[in-house]
């Protein structure tokens, strides 16, 4: 970019990211309207579940855990990735990942919200959780949970304000006329008195590289912490010292399909394909499939550590898993995960973009369907009786599983209309940056 399209570069770029601030569509109404009518017949299933209790559910004496946990589990991956991959290309200063961080921010703080809630769900008396705080004891490995998936929201929370400063500021002196007063003071509040001195940079970067260092061991803690929860019980499947990385390489999976998901949808949406490109879907696939080997290879480990073994226990399990009840889950989660998104990402057929969001879609559903293959068959593998247990989810489990996806892309929506989905300032230094070296690439070249 040549020094002289500076200035008009700037104008396009604020006028792309401030018109959804700006300009509300009646698809936006209408959508924001379906989601909240999920989310409302999710909040009466709840109330229906909290009526009649757990009986209300498929959840029964031994097989426990259900649909509420799987979801407990597939938001915290969406939470980790989000953050991980925008702390981790920040840190390596990667140019290239300006357009998509602060989408990855915002998934990660929405998944969170809807990710901690599963568990109070899951629970029959949901107005005693204060007993775990007042009553709980350190060495219970979910009272670790709640307390590094708090920390990890809140580390969240400050990394996705720090960036969206200056953006404050712009909004504050670009969006100020015909803006509600409560809408100017909160812009000015949040703004924080930014203006884009060289000390309030230099203070800034340092704090955004701060909390960059600091939110990567927060998210790796999280999913580890839920891994125990499973890998500190004596049953079939779980009883597993790789259940750490497993969990923590499978949320980084499933949470940048999340993210190309995400990407494709903003782009489309808000008009964003001249600041996100093919290059940052095709950056994003290269960790994609490098996470789906790592992934494949700890599943095969896995699985052969519990074939060596053969216990009768285990046995039963890979029986239900590999030809019983749970086979067809089974199978599509190796398909679709694996065979498919592989194919996709290595061989280039058809145009980028759609490959990359078709192999992303394959792996989410696959990566869900896997929550329920590690939860439901293993409680179904019995302990005590002879028989297996018996698991099938409810319209209340359906219908609040449902609200809970709808409850995320409300977050993201309503977001989408409070603060800049792409950061302005730090695109704007890039142009400039970059218009500054090919001038100076220029006066080389004439002398």
């Amino acid at each position: 970019m040549k020094a002289g399209d500076i200035g008009g570069y700037r104008e396009r770029l604020e006028r792309t990211i401030f018109n959804p601030l700006t300009q509300t569509s009646v698809g936006f109404y209408l959508l924001v309207l379906v989601l909240l009518g999920v989310v409302g017949w999710g909040l009466y299933a709840y109330i229906v579940q909290l009526r009649f209790g757990l009986l209300a559910t498929g959840l029964r004496d031994q097989v426990m855990w259900g649909v509420y946990i799987l979801n407990f589990v597939f938001f915290l991956g969406i939470a980790m990735a989000g953050t991980v991959i925008s702390a981790i290309l920040r840190l390596t200063h990667a140019g290239w990942r300006t357009p998509i961080t602060r989408m990855a921010e915002i998934i990660t703080v929405a998944a969170l919200m809807i990710g901690g809630l599963m568990p109070v769900i899951d629970m029959g008396r949901p107005e005693r959780v204060w007993e775990i705080f007042v009553y709980g004891r350190f060495q219970s490995a979910i009272v670790w949970d709640i307390l590094v998936i708090t920390t990890y929201l809140i580390g969240s929370l400050i990394y996705l304000y720090l960036p969206l400063i200056p953006d404050f500021a712009l909004m504050r002196d670009r969006l100020s006329d015909g803006a509600s007063t409560i809408k100017r003071k909160v812009i000015n509040l949040l703004a924080l008195g930014w203006q884009n001195t060289v000390e309030q940079k230099h203070r800034l970067e340092k704090a955004i590289g701060i909390m960059a260092i600091a939110v990567v061991p927060m998210a790796v803690m999280t999913h580890t912490v839920a891994s125990f929860i499973f890998a500190w019980m004596l049953r079939p499947g779980w009883d597993s010292t790789i259940y750490g990385i497993y969990f923590v390489v499978g949320a980084l999976f499933s949470g940048l399909a999340t993210v190309l998901i995400v990407m494709a949808i903003t782009r489309r949406v808000f008009h964003l394909e001249e600041y996100i490109t093919e290059k940052h879907f095709r950056y994003l696939s290269y960790l994609l499939l490098t996470s789906l080997l790592l992934y494949l290879y700890l599943v095969v480990t896995e699985f052969l550590a519990i074939g060596y073994k053969l216990k009768l226990e285990e046995k039963e399990l890979l029986n239900l898993l590999f030809t019983g009840q749970a086979a067809p889950w089974f199978w599509f989660f190796i398909i679709a995960g694996f065979v498919i998104p592989a194919f996709l990402l290595v061989f280039r057929v058809g145009q980028t973009i759609h490959r990359i969001i078709t192999a992303a879609i394959f792996i989410n559903m696959a990566m869900w369907v896997s929550r329920l293959l590690i939860i439901v068959p293993t409680l179904q593998v019995p302990q005590i009786s002879e028989s297996l247990g018996v698991y099938t989810p409810s319209w209340v489990e359906w219908s609040i599983t449902a609200a809970a996806f709808a409850g995320f892309i409300l977050i993201f929506t309503v977001a989408s209309k409070l603060i800049p989905l792409v950061s302005i300032w730090e695109l704007a230094e890039e142009a400039e940056t970059e218009a500054h070296s090919e001038s100076i690439g220029e006066v080389v070249e004439a002398g």
